[in-house]
């Protein structure tokens, strides 16, 4: 770890000259912290944004069930991080997750002594949990996922893979096609818990002010939400072909990756598009700052995806038109936004299958049907409102997560 540690901290300085908040408390990444715990608290490690927004209704739910409960997070991005703020009371602690080295891990453990560790989605590393194994502290994977791609990275390197699962006190799986892939792993899966994003509630005001924006609107807004490199670009090369296209609708560009905002605006300007930026209205954007005319609208802002979604119409959703998987479709159907999805949707493979037999998305193959589709739902608006209304009604049938994950959480708390 000694002859690894300089290549270490020249990776998190690097990311830390485009994310500031990589840079903070790099020590805690080596197990040392400057603040300390009581021990008996139990610990969420939620990687990045999207576990850690997935937690947030249960941690508020575990709170009225057991008042006084104190927690232990830790993130291994800096937009997990950022987000854990809103999950912090008084007596709780935020840190950085420790290399999984073993001597990190283990100043992590006698630095903070949790009773209990909830992993979330997809985040098993095998030496923290062999730790935690061997010190009694009972680890347990929630809202586990496994794609089919990563169950053929797992049964490659099944040497590894196994006795990490296996170490793991329990595996609650999001759907019964997750526990099977599990099982054909040789890991056993105590129970379907079902997917704890379809539980997290759009922060209102947020929501509430992007929906006024959308009846203020004289064009429709289409969104490209949580956008991966590749993306921007298509979508960029099929509105330059149709003008129409750019007349009739507004396309806002909201990307994944805060690091990547400057290079998205310079694709928006190679193609001499007008364009506007979050990043100029200030905390709370009003509509007068939107100018009519703009054509594209880049959303280079953290934390606000409420408010994009329920300014826009109909969304094409990221990381689903590059092999990437797919982002958080949940999320936008939870806020009215209908979505146009590409064919790359295996890590929300049974929420996407759930949202096209209700309605609530349709599936293209390429950026240009995509462009399309969402034209076309864009400016009929009464499809438009239907649409909107199924999605809704898609993001709500489907809840209850929170409530079967605490059942089976309480003989362990």
């Amino acid at each position: 770890m000694r002859l690894l540690s300089p290549f270490l901290l020249l990776k998190l300085y690097l990311r830390a000259r485009k994310e500031p908040m990589y840079g903070l408390s790099v020590a805690e990444r080596f197990g040392y912290y400057d603040m300390s715990q009581s021990s008996g608290a139990v610990w969420f490690h939620a990687v990045s944004l999207g576990e850690t927004r997935a937690i947030q209704a249960l941690v508020m739910a575990m709170r009225q069930a057991y008042p006084g409960m104190k927690f232990v997070f830790t993130h291994g991005t800096a937009t997990g991080r950022e987000q854990g703020l809103s999950l912090l009371e008084d007596g709780d602690v935020q840190v950085w997750q420790p290399w999984d080295t073993p001597a990190s891990v283990a100043r992590f453990f006698r630095q903070f002594q949790p009773r209990i560790g909830f992993l979330v989605d997809t985040e098993v590393w095998p030496v923290m949990v062999d730790q935690a194994h061997k010190q009694g502290v009972p680890m347990v994977l929630l809202n586990a996922r496994l794609s089919p791609k990563s169950l053929r990275r797992s049964m490659q390197w099944s040497a590894l893979a196994r006795p990490a699962f296996n170490a793991l006190h329990a595996v609650w799986a999001q759907s019964d096609q997750d526990a099977k892939r599990f099982q054909a792993l040789g890991v056993t899966v105590q129970s379907v818990m079902g997917n704890l994003k379809f539980d997290a509630v759009p922060d209102k005001q947020q929501l509430q002010q992007g929906l006024a924006w959308r009846q203020a609107m004289t064009r429709p807004v289409v969104l490209l939400a949580i956008s991966r490199e590749g993306e921007e670009a298509a979508l960029l090369d099929v509105l330059s072909q149709q003008p129409a296209y750019l007349n009739d609708v507004q396309w806002w560009f909201v990307p994944r990756h805060p690091q990547r905002f400057a290079q998205v605006a310079a694709l928006v300007n190679a193609k001499g598009l007008s364009m506007q930026q979050r990043s100029e209205w200030g905390a709370f954007p009003e509509f007068q700052h939107l100018q009519p005319q703009t054509q594209v609208v880049l959303g280079d802002s953290m934390g606000e995806m409420p408010f994009y979604f329920g300014a826009a119409s109909v969304c094409l959703l990221g990381g689903s038109f590059e092999p990437l998987g797919g982002q958080n479709l949940i999320e936008a159907c939870a806020c009215g936004c209908p979505v146009v999805m590409g064919p790359h949707t295996f890590n929300f493979a049974q929420a996407a299958q759930l949202a096209l037999q209700d309605g609530a998305a349709v599936r293209v193959k390429d950026m240009a049907e995509a462009v399309k589709a969402a034209y076309q739902l864009a400016m009929d608006r009464t499809a438009c409102q239907q649409t909107s209304a199924l999605a809704t009604q898609f993001a709500s049938r489907h809840q209850g997560a929170v409530a079967r994950c605490l059942a089976l959480m309480k003989p362990l708390l």
